[in-house]
Order: structure tokens, then sequence, then C-alpha cells
């Protein structure tokens, strides 16, 4: 520890760089915060024991430096730079994303900048936003990682679904008024529809219900009355913490429906996706999970955007459109008979009604 402090006298960041590359970023935090408080330092310093805060696995810690040093050195793009990593390493990405933006405002050239919104797009499924910040970064100013993360972009942007991050970051920023603009603004009707498809059908009541991409639990409240139980899942951690509070599922998860679908053990006598199966393209994992997860006479309930013709397309809003054609065909591929299809409207886009399908499929008993 001697020479540690030696060297920390001539060259703290120098000493906190090698006990980093040594594993011992808390001592490399200890040694940089002794220093800081003993005779006070610069940005560089601020950021490099931001750095091991983070890499000590203390995110509290580095978030609070960051907003102190990004407040005392408002016009300094490193400093945004930091608080944006910072940000991002305490899972607050919108504010992160924000924080890369400002230092790119306040320096363009600072390719460490650009490569951190792009990393950030990745993270919150934005492919083309995160290959428009990776393109203007010159080869001399590319990270080891950077073909990596390209490459990732571009798988994404090509997937026959919306990433599961995208759908994440969507919703947890739109879950505090989620259910007022949905019924309100949007004239959200997908639930409702599907009520009334069911007593269509002839489904039952006292079912065990799965309600894929339950959101804050519309649909769920649409099917109260008829379950002997509820259980839900969606990919925003704060859209299931609205559906919590309503206090009618039973269980509520936070993952992806199709590996839902692939694992979950079945017996569901309905399953329910109001306007979920609008952020995937290539149904068929969800109709093969389906029949796994469907008591035999089970349902699978749902409603899609339209598009004529074949297949699928992606619409303007980033949201998938089925055709009346592949629905039927996934359907007949999978095993599962079609026992009601009606042109519907669950919602409205800039008061203009989007046309849909509503679909009852049924597992062969």
């Amino acid at each position: 520890m001697a020479s540690a402090r030696l060297q920390a006298d001539g060259d703290p960041i120098a000493t906190a760089e090698s006990l980093l590359a040594q594993g011992r970023a808390g001592d490399a935090a200890r040694l940089l915060r002794r220093r800081l408080q003993e005779r006070g330092g610069g940005l560089l310093l601020q950021l490099t024991l931001q750095k091991m805060l983070v890499a000590s696995g203390d995110k509290s810690g580095a978030l609070e430096l960051a907003r102190e040093t990004a407040h005392t050195n408002p016009n300094a793009a490193p400093a945004a730079l930091g608080l944006g990593e910072a940000l991002l390493a305490a899972g607050q990405l919108p504010s992160a994303i924000g924080e890369f933006q400002r230092a790119l405002r306040l320096d363009p050239d600072l390719w460490d900048a650009r490569f951190a919104l792009g990393r950030a797009w990745l993270d919150a499924g934005e492919a083309e936003k995160a290959l428009d910040a990776f393109a203007t970064i010159p080869a001399a100013a590319a990270p080891e990682e950077f073909a990596d993360r390209v490459a990732a972009a571009q798988a994404m942007r090509a997937a026959q679904r919306s990433d599961p991050r995208y759908v994440r970051h969507l919703f947890d920023q739109f879950s505090s008024d989620y259910d007022s603009r949905m019924l309100g603004q949007l004239g959200y009707a997908a639930p409702g529809i599907l009520r009334q498809l069911a007593e269509f059908v002839g489904v039952g009541d006292h079912m065990r219900i799965l309600d894929l991409g339950c959101g804050t639990g519309l649909a769920g409240e649409a099917f109260r009355e008829r379950v002997a139980r509820l259980e839900g899942i969606d990919l925003s951690p704060a859209m299931i913490e609205k559906a919590r509070a309503r206090g009618i599922y039973n269980a509520l998860s936070v993952g992806d429906l199709e590996e839902t679908l692939a694992r979950d053990a079945g017996g569901y006598d309905l399953i329910l996706a109001a306007d979920t199966l609008v952020y995937l393209g290539d149904l068929t994992k969800v109709m093969d999970g389906a029949v796994r997860t469907l008591a035999p006479g089970g349902f699978f309930l749902f409603t899609v955007e339209a598009t004529d013709g074949e297949g699928f397309v992606l619409g303007p809003k980033r949201r998938w459109r089925h055709s009346d054609s592949y629905l039927r065909s996934e359907a007949v591929r999978a095993g599962l008979d079609v026992v009601g299809f009606m042109n519907c409207r669950p919602r409205s886009e800039a008061g203009i009604p989007v046309e849909g399908f509503a679909v009852a499929m049924q597992r062969v008993a």
C-alpha cells in the first residue's frame, strides 16, 4: 500500500487504472476519493473516480459524484458524458440518452459520447438510431467492440419482431398515463372487442387465463368476472407494477411472451393478447407456444392490425400488420382451429381508426 500511496502522490489516475487492471476497483476508488478529499482534483480525476465507483459496484455513489461534477462543469462535454454513463449504469436509460446528446451538443466530435449514445439506443432497441450514431464515428476513433455493436444493431433491424428492449423502453415511459391516454386519446377498444368475441365463440367461465402483454391490466379487467385464476406477463416492469396495483391478477411477471410460451407448464383455458402481437411479425413461436400451453379445447383470443395481401409488414408506427391469409395459414400449421374471425378497429392513431382483426383460435380437444 505504501508503494501505491507513493505512486498516487505522483499520478493518482495512473495508479487507479493499474489497480483496476488488477481487479481492485474498490481500492482504486478509495485511493482517488482520499486524494480528492485531501488535495482536491480536477475534472479528469473526478471522472476517473466515477469510473472506479461503477466498476466496484457503487452505482449510487458514482451517480451522486457524476451529478455534482456535471453541475460544477456545465459546459464540459466529458462531464455530461460521465453523467450519462453513470445514469446508464444505474438503469436510467432515457436520462442517460439525454446526457449523451447534451455532451454531443457541447462537443460534436467527442466520439466516446457518440459511441455511448449508439450503445444506449441499442439498449433501448432502437436499431436505426444506434446505426445513425455509429455511422459518424471515424474508423480511427472506433473502440474494439465497435464492429460487434454495429452487427448487433443490423441484426436487430433485420429481425421479424420488435426488439424486446424497444418494447420495454417504450412502455416503461408510457406507463404513468397509459390508461388515460389509451382509453381517451387513442380510443383503445381491444379488451372490449375480445370480450365480445369470447361471448360469440362460447368461451366459458371459471377459467385459468394467461394475459400476454398485460400492460396495466385493461384486458384482465375486461375478463375478471370469468376467471378462476388470472396470470399476466409483460416486458415492462413499470406496466407490471400498474397491473399489480389493480389487484385482479393472481400472478404477474416481467418477461418475453415467446420465452414464456416456450417454457410454461400449460393448462390455460384462455390466452389473451390484446394489442400485443403488433410487436411481432413472425408469429410462428407464438402459435406453437399457444398450442403447447393451452389445455385441450382452450382458446387463444387476440387482436392484430390488418394488412392486405400475404404475410406481415411493418407499419409506419413500428407496429406489425398481419394479413387474413397469414393468420389462417399459421393456425393450420400449428394445429389450431379458427373459430372466430372479425374485422375490428382496436384503436385509433391521430384520430383515424386503425383497421384490424379480432381472432379466436381453439386447440383441438
